[in-house]
């Protein structure tokens, strides 16, 4: 026992010496502990503010998911509607359709897509809690693909509408939804594109302007949440391009700031106010560019003024190039479409455009199509002749110079057709370029629409394909 406390009486002593040894020849040390330095965004640095611009949105790293994650999911819902339709006997049967929705208000005003609730006769939403209500169908907008439910409820926790306007591609972005009856369900992705239009809508004067991402979404998403990482509302997810019928890295949704619009003026009227400016446009390629002599493959391209429209009285002339809506540049048709959508009759917008190679503005006030008045027979002439192109359901222009040389031939070029339309019905496809109806030799659109207003019974329509050899008749009959 002796041995044993000597020992230990012998280390401490030991281990005190060497500390004292140690102080008295070894210099003083001083540790520094450095503070880690506050997150600033690059606009609030001062040393940066002359070098680049301000930016106008956020995107977070993937490590913030978390966040938007909770913000997003007590705002989405599973919707199931009980839906009618008539079978083959002509007797009414019933099926369901299920999709998402989001909550955009405290008192229960519940966003979706028109095709999950289309023909339903029941509605019922269960939130993310469990709880289940019955919903009531305020409005809906086919032209758009949106729905407006609102439910018995208050406090409900929902979602503030993100800037779509401000998205930039490669931005990270969440979707979120009820794919397959999977309640709450959160991927993640990038958006890949915007502008996209897919000609999904069956409706012809539909605004297909998507936001394209390649997060994962699945039949059960369709009028769930787009979210970026601040837990913002960018969009309502509502298709997606496949051939196995599954998710296959393409996604699209309605962008949110024409969303908001839609769903304002439903809960407002019941029905969308949407301005109207008269005119027919279609997209710039690259012949059109080098025809106009445009320095870039930009913008869009005015065919036709409406006499006494809201163009007209703008001083929009055909063949001007319009290239932004209130300052915000507008590259193809859908966008174009997409940012006049979001106003309503009655309100102001600036119009850039180019006019013979100088820029110009313009400030013009939006009508409405089914209340403007116009004053000429050639008013008149100008929507009937719109009215014939939209009852067989295709958009056609005249061929440029340029196309007629390279092509050799006379006609009219079918622009866009729309899905379930009489034109559709014939199997013709776009880009089709029309030479003669009923045997008689097509030089122009106005030609070709005045022998479709004097047609009756049966038409014939030839023409073909560039790239396609031979000649292809498609017919269909005028009541």
């Amino acid at each position: 026992m002796k041995n044993v406390l000597l020992i230990i009486s012998v280390s401490i002593l030991s281990a005190l010496l060497a500390v004292l040894v140690y102080r008295q020849f070894a210099p003083p040390q001083q540790v520094i502990i450095r503070e880690t330095m506050p997150a600033t965004f690059a606009s609030d640095t001062k040393y940066l503010a002359d070098r680049y611009p301000e930016r106008q949105f956020i995107s977070s790293s993937p490590t913030d998911f978390i966040a938007a994650s909770n913000a997003a999911t007590p705002a989405v819902v599973f919707i199931e509607a009980r839906v009618s339709s008539n079978n083959f006997w002509g007797r009414e049967s019933y099926g369901s359709s299920t999709g998402s929705g989001v909550i955009i208000s405290h008192d229960g005003y519940i966003a979706t897509n028109n095709h999950v609730i289309e023909n339903s006769r029941e509605i019922t939403v269960t939130l993310n809690d469990k709880r289940e209500y019955a919903a009531d169908v305020l409005g809906t907008d086919p032209t758009t693909d949106l729905a407006l439910l609102k439910i018995d409820a208050n406090g409900l926790q929902h979602m503030d509408f993100g800037n779509s306007d401000s998205v930039l591609v490669g931005e990270w972005v969440l979707a979120v939804g009820s794919p397959f009856r999977l309640q709450s369900t959160v991927t993640a992705g990038i958006v890949s594109a915007k502008g996209r239009n897919i000609n999904i809508l069956q409706d012809q004067a539909g605004i297909e302007s998507f936001i394209q991402t390649d997060a994962a979404v699945n039949p059960g998403n369709s009028g769930g949440a787009l979210v970026n990482t601040n837990g913002e509302l960018i969009g309502i997810n509502t298709a997606i391009i496949t051939y196995s019928g599954k998710y296959e890295g393409f996604s699209f949704a309605i962008p949110a700031n024409l969303a908001r619009k839609v769903l304002t003026d439903l809960r407002e009227f019941g029905n969308v106010r949407r301005g109207w400016l008269g005119v027919e446009i279609t997209p710039i390629d690259d012949a059109l560019a080098k025809e106009l002599e445009l320095d870039r493959v930009a913008g869009v391209f005015l065919q036709n003024v409406v006499e006494n429209s809201s163009a007209d009285r703008g001083g929009l002339k055909p063949n001007d190039v319009l290239i932004s809506v209130d300052g915000i540049e507008t590259n193809s048709t859908p966008q174009f479409m997409e940012l006049v959508g979001q106003f309503r009759p009655g309100d102001e917008i600036e119009i850039g455009y180019y006019r013979k190679g100088k820029y110009r503005t313009t400030r013009i006030t939006l009508g409405e199509r089914r209340t403007t008045v116009f004053t000429s027979a050639e008013s008149d002439e100008a929507i009937g002749n719109a009215t014939v192109l939209e009852n067989l359901g295709f958009v056609i222009r005249d061929l440029t110079d340029e196309e007629s040389r390279r092509l050799k031939s006379d006609g009219v070029f079918v622009e866009k057709i729309y899905r379930g339309s009489k034109i559709a019905r014939t199997n013709m496809e776009e880009n089709y370029v029309i030479t003669e109806i009923n045997g008689q030799k097509i030089n122009s659109k106005d030609q070709l629409i005045r022998e479709l207003k004097r047609a009756s019974g049966m038409v014939v329509l030839k023409g073909f394909y560039e790239k396609y050899p031979g000649e292809y008749p498609y017919a269909f009959s005028i009541d």
